[in-house]
């Protein structure tokens, strides 16, 4: 790859060098600010399908098992060969894997450890999810944290590992939420070593340019993932109000649910 040569400065004008700094910088940056946005995305969406699945998880189980109902009475009633084959295959969509609690002494179905094994062997109660919602002082802190220590803006490999590292720690302190142990690497990061930025020749910074083009294209496909998702999906819906959206799902399933079981009140009334 051949890069322009280092010009003499005219009439103030900034050297191919300079300006090929300034957009390395802007690059970083733009990297930098498109992370965080999509960290935040990520956690958003983790909680949102946490507090799903707590939520409306019995719901759907409750659905399932109408329409196993519902199919296993129609075959009763047509005797068909069909319908009782229907029949069939969503009673064992809802079935445990055989064997397994046997096996493992009822500590274990096939949807894993029975609430009360978990909490004999952690020693804590059964409860359900906690909410994560980070705080918008976790919010700034976290900005600020991963826009002085990303790894994208070191240069040597030692203070790159440093830095991811740290960046580590910031973001499961950033998923619970907790903005003291923020104040906390807030203050290790600003007494720890201040690092010092090599100059760059013109080829380092091109390569360096690629690179960062090749990551955002990298994160790019990470977001569409998110978003494509059917949790992340849901919340696009309403980004603002996540627990209102919860709301509406949960009335639209009582509805479903209330549908299925006058449906299958009716096949077994004849």
């Amino acid at each position: 790859m051949t890069t322009p040569e280092a010009e003499p400065e005219q009439g103030g004008a900034p050297r191919p060098e300079e300006r090929l700094e300034q957009a390395v910088r802007a690059a970083e940056q733009a990297l930098i600010e498109y992370e965080i946005a999509l960290e935040t995305f990520r956690v958003e969406v983790e909680n949102f399908s946490r507090l799903h699945e707590q939520r409306l998880g019995p719901v759907y189980a409750r659905l399932e098992e109408l329409e196993a109902q519902i199919l296993e009475a129609r075959a009763a009633r047509t005797g068909d060969a069909g319908d009782r084959s229907r029949a069939d295959e969503a009673r064992a969509r809802l079935m445990p894997i055989p064997g397994v609690e046997e096996l493992l002494h009822g500590w274990m179905d096939g949807d894993g450890l029975f609430p009360e094994a978990t909490a004999m062997l952690t020693d804590q109660a059964v409860r359900p999810p906690q909410r994560v919602r980070p705080g918008e002082e976790a919010r700034k802190l976290y900005r600020e944290l991963v826009r002085k220590a990303h790894p994208d803006l070191a240069q040597e490999d030692a203070e790159r590992a440093r830095r991811e590292e740290f960046i580590t720690r910031v973001n499961a302190a950033y998923a619970r939420g907790d903005a003291g142990l923020l104040r906390e690497l807030a203050e290790e990061w600003a007494a720890g070593p201040a690092t010092r930025r090599r100059p760059s020749r013109g080829e380092e910074l091109y390569v360096r340019l690629e690179w960062l083009d090749r990551r955002k294209e990298m994160l790019t496909l990470l977001a569409k993932e998110l978003e494509e998702s059917a949790i992340g999906a849901m919340l696009r819906l309403a980004p603002d109000d996540p627990d209102r959206l919860l709301e509406e799902i949960a009335e639209q399933l009582a509805a479903q649910v209330g549908e299925r079981e006058t449906e299958l009140a009716g096949l077994l009334a004849r």
